[in-house]
């Protein structure tokens, strides 16, 4: 057999040569190659490399450190641990080179040293790798938050609908509190929004990725209200868990703790509470370890915390380390300018929770709505509209829907026109005499006074004398 025959068929030599012709291409087609020996000297640089590491001849980097040729270079630890760097990102003078870097191995295996290649000198043409990379994580993250759900956040400052400016000075001081971790203080009626404002700064702080634990102290027995939050050591009474258990405060660790109704919290746990605030560490149930924990806590209350100390009811000392940015919540009957804005989102949301198609609300439905007093704030409202697109035959409501749903008392006279037995117009028609009558019954109840007829349909005078030109009314239409 011919020896040019024999060396082919030899596996030694064919990997000596796909080493070498892997070795040639790479160099071709890459924008560098650097290699160094064991010590980390440079013992080869390729003509191409020159320019991008300032050398004009190779001799100027042979037998000098890598490091002081391309600072902060990784070829040394290839060199050292044997493995290898595939895909990396180096900064050099100011560009950003993909580069690979591999160990070099003699006859036995031994690693001798490393070469490394620059695979793109810009990063332009990796765009869409990068982009897709970053969508991956993206991705990721917002699998894992789905997957703690029970621990995370929805609501977010843009379902917290509102304009008005009571909403608006809330959501602006509630803005600058997620930016800082201080403690926050929520106060408001019930029904005005307090866990969705909690979840809205959590959500837009650097806490975000972690857990948010909501919490209703009112409703955890007293006996049970200190192992809920500061937990319990393996063991520790009769009937305890033998694994122990994690208190609230461990579970939101890194992240936020909503504590509702602050204002119902047992004096007893005030003082460890305050401790916790004040130290940043628990000590769990039947335990004497300490440990540490960083939970920001946004409480929230409906009652007056200010009357409640004055009773001796509430700590002082932990009022004042609570009470470090106070965000109030107006009741809904002082912001009905925003009622049409937030009937909308509530009807978007219950839409999506059931089988509404198209959900909508007439203007005579929004005026019977305005003219109620609503002392469970957005929370009744939302009862109220969800119970009416139930019993709604076209997911249309009207003034009549919502009468029917309103409590016994609540007084909405309605057009004869939106009657169904008196049905004889148009509908859009019918809920425009509604409304005109409504405007003329205030101006008549308030004897002419706008301000006292916008007040009684609470809106605003504005509102209320863009509606009189709708209608060709003047605040002469009745006696003045």
């Amino acid at each position: 057999m011919p020896a040019a025959a024999s060396s082919i068929s030899d596996p030694a030599y064919l990997r000596a040569r796909a080493m070498e012709t892997l070795f040639e291409r790479l160099e071709k087609l890459c924008e560098g190659a650097i290699a160094i020996d064991r010590g980390g000297r440079v013992v080869y640089v390729n003509e191409k490399y020159l320019a991008a590491l300032g050398l004009d001849h190779a001799s100027e980097a042979i037998g000098r450190s890598i490091e002081e040729v391309i600072p902060n270079s990784l070829m040394r630890k290839v060199a050292e641990t044997g493995e290898p760097i595939l895909l990396d990102i180096m900064e050099l003078g100011g560009e950003q080179l993909v580069v690979t870097r591999m160990p070099i191995e003699d006859e036995n295996g031994t690693v001798i040293g490393a070469i490394g290649f620059v695979l793109y000198d810009h990063l332009e043409s990796l765009k869409p790798l990068l982009a897709r990379v970053a969508q991956l994580e993206s991705d990721l993250r917002l699998a894992r938050r789905q997957l703690s759900n029970a621990r995370a956040a929805r609501f977010t400052f843009a379902d917290f609908v509102g304009t008005t400016p009571a909403i608006a000075r809330a959501k602006e001081i509630a803005s600058r509190a997620a930016r800082q971790s201080v403690t926050v203080l929520l106060t408001g009626e019930t029904g005005t929004g307090k866990e969705m404002l909690a979840q809205a700064i959590h959500n837009a702080s650097s806490r975000a990725e972690k857990p948010f634990v909501s919490v209703n102290v009112a409703a955890i027995p007293e006996t049970l209200i200190e192992s809920e939050f500061f937990g319990t050591a393996p063991g520790a009474y009769t009937g305890a868990d033998r694994r122990g258990r994690e208190g609230k405060f461990r579970i939101a660790d890194g992240g936020t703790l909503f504590l509702d109704e602050i204002g119902e919290m047992p004096l007893q746990l005030q003082a460890k509470l305050l401790r916790v605030l004040q130290e940043r560490e628990i000590e769990p149930l039947g335990s004497d370890k300490i440990t540490r924990v960083d939970v920001r806590v946004i409480a929230a209350t409906n009652v007056d915390l200010r009357k409640r100390v004055s009773d001796g009811a509430f700590r002082a000392d932990l009022y004042y380390r609570l009470n470090v940015l106070s965000v109030d919540l107006p009741p809904l009957r002082h912001c009905l300018d925003d009622l049409p804005d937030i009937c909308a989102r509530l009807l978007d949301d219950i839409s999506a929770s059931g089988d509404y198609v198209k959900a909508k609300i007439t203007p005579s439905a929004l005026a019977a709505l305005a003219r109620y007093d609503w002392p469970g704030n957005v929370r009744e409202l939302r009862n109220i509209l969800e119970r009416a697109l139930i019993l709604s035959d076209s997911g249309r409501l009207t003034g009549e829907d919502v009468a029917r749903i309103l409590p016994i008392g609540t007084e909405v006279r309605l057009a004869p026109a939106e009657r169904p037995a008196g049905l004889v117009v148009p509908y859009a028609e019918a809920e425009a005499e509604f409304e005109k009558q409504t405007l003329e019954q205030a101006l008549a109840a308030s004897n002419g006074q706008i301000t006292e007829a916008a007040r009684m349909l609470r809106i605003s005078r504005a509102t209320f004398y863009k509606k009189l030109a709708k209608f060709g009314l003047a605040s002469g239409s009745a006696p003045v």
